[in-house]
């Protein structure tokens, strides 16, 4: 018998998840790139333990990208080769994006934000968003059509 293909969704199982950016952002595109891991990073990942709610990405002089303050606790059975918490991790993608994402950051005043953090057959991908900062009225009328499509359904529905 032949092996089942698998879907994406079957392929992809999420890590950890920035539902906050959602809200504090507009959305703008979305980017994959991988993660530059050591391994007691890997097996802290494996056991759950990641978070990237209050972390961001950032060029740095010699335009490499890297994941700032995302934080993924030492592994629980690590020894002397346990990883720093809370260190800078090198997110690899190819040059060509890695170019076009700087530009368009850099002219239109945009910030690199991660929206999750998922294994990709076997491997830790992130997927970045450039965004734009909402202000805080534009967090009400964004609620405000969320509850009115939610009320028009009731209503459809009955």
């Amino acid at each position: 018998m032949g092996k089942k293909k698998q879907t994406a969704d079957q392929n992809k199982s999420l890590i950890a998840q920035n539902r906050k950016a959602r809200h504090d952002y507009e959305i703008l595109s979305t980017y994959e790139g991988g993660l530059v891991l050591t391994g007691s990073e890997v097996k802290s990942l494996r056991a759950g333990n990641g978070n990237i709610s209050e972390c961001y990405a950032q060029f740095n002089k010699d335009n490499e990208l890297f994941l700032i303050n995302s934080f993924i606790a030492p592994y629980s059975h690590g020894g002397y080769a346990n990883h720093e918490d809370r260190r800078s991790r090198k997110v690899l993608m190819h040059r060509r994006e890695l170019n076009k994402i700087a530009l368009e950051k850099d002219q239109q005043g945009l910030t690199l934000v991660p929206l999750k953090l998922y294994w990709k057959k076997g491997v830790v991908k992130v997927e970045l968003a450039l965004a734009r900062g909402k202000k805080t009225h534009d967090k009400r009328e964004t609620s405000k059509k969320r509850d009115w499509q939610r009320q028009k359904q009731r209503l459809l529905k009955v």
